[in-house]
């Protein structure tokens, strides 16, 4: 099967530049989601996660049904 599937792939023209872009892609939003997480403000990363144990938007959501 493989044998198959690389045939196949070597009949297209510039089949190589893929993985090179594909993995450029992924580095690239990969490092963007880093440099968000270490810039975010600590007081913002505080309220973020105590919203699960946030109560009073549970009884907001409720009364409003």
């Amino acid at each position: 099967m493989l044998r198959y599937v690389k045939h196949h792939l070597d009949t297209i023209a510039d089949v190589d530049i893929y993985p090179i872009i594909s993995l450029l892609i992924f580095f690239i939003f990969f490092t963007m989601i880093i440099v968000k997480a270490y810039t975010k403000k600590k007081e913002e990363i505080n309220e973020i996660s105590a919203l699960p144990l946030d109560d009073e938007l549970t009884t907001t959501n409720n009364n409003l049904s």
